[in-house]
Formats: structure tokens, C-alpha cells, sequence
């Protein structure tokens, strides 16, 4: 072993690692000398300029011995190393620069590159040793200071998204939803009902990436059970959807077996509560006369709840809220959310329902908090399954329950505190 702490490979002396070629690429140095024997980095004569030149190659030991006193004459084509001197004799325009070391100062810290010896290539090596790291950088900053070299183009916005997209999709989700309570209010029913099916699909999705395999048929005709229960029966009736969508899952899930049975029921009845039974309170916001005023205020509600939050937060927000689960959300945020939502609602409800403007603030209020927490916990559940998005149906805006998170949590709100503060005549 070399007192430097070099120790021998398989094929020669150096470091060995896995070249294109598919056999092992030995480290060499171009020390001058006869070539009988093996030469460590450090030691030897080196060449005219006192540099050491190490690298690897592709398909063996380096042919050809090297001239005395300086690098082989050989050019890359030729089987010995790179003609030409340490650094000035490196190719540039376009070619990456090998690593070079200084043999009587760094050899204790080497740095190894690869050649390619068809191009006059270099680049550093991926398999490189800890040690080597400092000594990478000052490559990779050379690199960088080379003239033409170019930065990586920036990838989307500052959000991450495709802007005009979400724009887009947002407005044609809205409209949809606008003309089905003004014109046809059964159509908002069918809107609950296709977005619980693909709600319903992306958790179970999501949720499969963790090894929960919830069923999904009993768990998309249960929805659907839901939403027309809720439309036709009722809160009650909804709550007996529920309870039969969950025993169709135990029941459906026995034929696959006990192996992952807790762990499969369990997520299907998250989902079945998260999806479809929360949406179901969306249904039946719309079910009285003024039902459709009802799910215009509670959906303002929560756009004013996520714009005011979003404005708060980007000029004031300084504490985070829960930086482990969101780390973007503030309390100042959430301040913002409230104060927007409880004066908009405010103004809402006594326009739309003659109600006094502290019953309206204190709806504004109660939707608000809800529709954080829901984001909040969509946010904690994407994080422990580790994905971004629930799915990238929807462009620009990642997958439906990542626009739905909010709302699924608001409605139920939005019912309650309706019933209470502005009953249905």
C-alpha cells in the first residue's frame, strides 16, 4: 500500500471504477519514467511542468509508455494519453475539461476524471470519494467560467405551474358549476357525482403507492349512493350511504384474503369518509329553494378564504403555521384568510339572506378555519405518501382533489352554520 493511502486494484494501481466499455477502468498517472512499474499519484517525476495528470480510462491500462520527462506524444486516437500539457493543453470550445492534480501538493486529495479518448472528452468522474469533492467543485467552476458556456434554461413559473392552464381550467370548472345551479340545479348533482368518482380514483391511486389496496368499485358505487341519498333522503340518508359503502368494502375485500385485510379496509374507509361523505354536504346545500345561493356563498367563502390568506401571507407572513406539513402557510395567512372571509361574508349573507352582519362574519369566520384545515390536511396526507400532486388530470392545477381539498371541508361548515345562523324556510 502506498503511505499516501493508495492501494492496489484488481487490473493495476488506483482507484477502479465501471467505465461504458463494461470492463474496469483503472486510474493511471503520467509520471514520466520507463513505464515498468506501477506509478502512484504524487510520486515519480513529473512531467515539465511539475503537474501530475490522472483520469480514467475506458477499456484498460494506457498503452505505449510515456515519453521521459513529460506526457506521451501519442494522440487520443493513438492509445497513449492526451498529447499536450496539464490545463493549457486541454481542449475547449464545447469539450469538458478532465481533472489535474498537482503531485507534489495534492496527492492527498486526488482528483479523478474519465477520457474519452475518441473526443479528447473529460468529465469528472460520478464515482468520485468523498475526499474528492472539494477538489470536483474547482472543476465544475472552471466549467462554468469557460466562455460559452450556458446557463440551464429555467423551468415554469415561480409557482411551479402552468399559469394560463390553471386560468383556464379554473374559469371552465366555475362555469360549469354557475350553470348547473342557475338553469338546471339536477346538474349540480351530476357534477358531485363525476367529481366523487374521480376524487374517489385519485386517493385510491395515491394511497396504492403506499401498499393500501383499497377496493374501488364498492367504493365509486358508494359514492354515487351517497350524493343521490344526500340529494333525495337527506343528511340522514347520507349518513346510511356512508355506513353501507363501508360494509361493502369489508365485504368485498374478504375475497382477496386476510393478508393486508386491516390495512385495506382501513384506507378505503378514509377514503370513503374524505371523498364522497363530504362532498355529500355539498348536495344538500343545494337541496332547498335557495339552494343555489347557499353554494355560491359557501364556494365565495373559500376563494375569499384562500385570496386573502394568499395576499396576507405573501406581504406579512413571517410565522409559519405548520412548517412540517405546509411550509408556505403563515399565521399571518390565516389571519388574512379570516378578516377576508368574515367581511365577505358578511357582505353575502345579509344581500342574499337578510341576515345581520355578525351572523354573516361569524359564517366567514367558521367556512374560513374549515377550508384551511382541509387544506392543511390534504397537504399532511400528500406528504406522507410523498407526491406532489394527487394525479395530473387537471393541467396546471395537479389532480382534482388538489382544488377540492378546501371545499371538502368547507361544506360541511357551510351546512351547519347555515342551519344554524339562516335556516332554509
Amino acid at each position: 500500500m502506498h503511505p499516501g493511502g493508495y492501494r492496489p486494484s484488481d487490473g493495476g494501481y488506483g482507484r477502479t471504477g465501471q467505465d461504458t466499455s463494461g470492463g474496469s477502468a483503472d486510474l493511471w498517472s503520467d509520471t514520466g519514467g520507463s513505464g515498468s512499474g506501477p506509478s502512484w499519484p504524487g510520486s515519480g517525476a513529473p512531467d515539465a511542468s511539475g503537474e501530475v495528470l490522472t483520469g480514467r480510462r475506458a477499456g484498460g491500462p494506457v498503452s505505449g509508455a510515456p515519453a521521459s520527462g513529460g506526457p506521451s506524444s501519442g494522440g487520443p486516437s493513438s492509445g497513449g494519453p492526451v498529447s499536450g500539457g496539464p490545463r493549457g493543453g486541454v481542449p475547449r470550445g464545447g469539450a469538458r475539461r478532465g481533472a489535474y492534480n498537482d503531485g507534489a501538493a495534492d496527492h492527498g486529495a486526488p482528483e479523478y476524471g474519465t477520457a474519452d479518448y475518441g473526443t479528447a472528452d473529460y468529465a469528472v468522474a460520478d464515482d468520485r470519494a468523498a475526499g474528492d469533492r472539494a477538489a470536483d467543485a474547482r472543476v465544475a467552476g472552471d466549467r462554468a467560467a469557460e466562455p460559452g458556456a450556458a446557463a440551464a434554461p429555467a423551468k415554469g413559473g415561480r409557482a411551479g405551474r402552468n399559469l394560463p392552464a390553471a386560468i383556464g381550467v379554473g374559469v371552465g370548472l366555475g362555469a360549469a358549476v354557475l350553470v348547473s345551479l342557475f338553469i338546471w340545479r339536477p346538474g349540480f348533482l351530476g357534477l358531485v357525482a363525476v367529481a366523487v368518482g374521480v376524487g374517489i380514483w385519485e386517493m385510491v391511486r395515491a394511497l396504492r403507492g403506499s401498499g393500501a389496496k383499497a377496493p374501488l368499485f364498492p367504493l365509486l358505487a358508494g359514492g354515487v349512493l351517497m350524493s343521490g341519498l344526500a340529494w333525495w333522503g337527506g343528511a340522514d340518508a347520507l349518513t346510511f350511504g356512508l355506513i353501507v359503502t363501508i360494509l361493502a368494502v369489508f365485504v368485498w375485500r374478504l375475497a382477496e384474503g386476510p393478508d393486508g385485510y386491516e390495512r385495506d379496509v382501513t384506507s378505503a374507509t378514509l377514503v370513503a369518509v374524505y371523498v364522497p361523505f363530504l362532498a355529500g354536504f355539498a348536495v344538500l346545500l343545494a337541496v332547498p329553494d335557495d339552494g343555489h345561493l347557499r353554494v355560491v356563498t359557501a364556494l365565495a367563502a373559500v376563494v375569499l378564504s384562500d385570496t386573502g390568506g394568499y395576499i396576507a401571507g405573501v406581504f406579512f407572513g413571517k410565522h409559519a403555521m405548520a412548517p412540517s406539513v405546509s411550509p408556505k402557510k403563515s399565521w399571518e395567512g390565516f389571519a388574512g384568510s379570516l378578516i377576508a372571509t368574515s367581511v365577505g361574508c358578511a357582505l353575502l349573507l345579509f344581500f342574499l339572506f337578510d341576515a345581520a352582519l355578525l351572523q354573516g362574519a361569524l359564517f366567514g369566520l367558521g367556512v374560513s378555519a374549515a377550508a384551511v384545515l382541509g387544506d392543511l390536511a390534504e397537504s399532511m396526507l400528500k406528504r406522507d405518501l410523498k407526491i406532489k400532486d394527487m394525479s395530473n388530470l387537471l393541467p396546471g392545477h395537479g389532480g382534482l382533489m388538489d382544488r377540492l381539498d378546501s371545499i371538502l371541508f368547507a361544506a360541511p361548515a357551510a351546512y351547519v352554520l347555515f342551519l344554524l345562523l339562516v335556516p332554509a324556510s
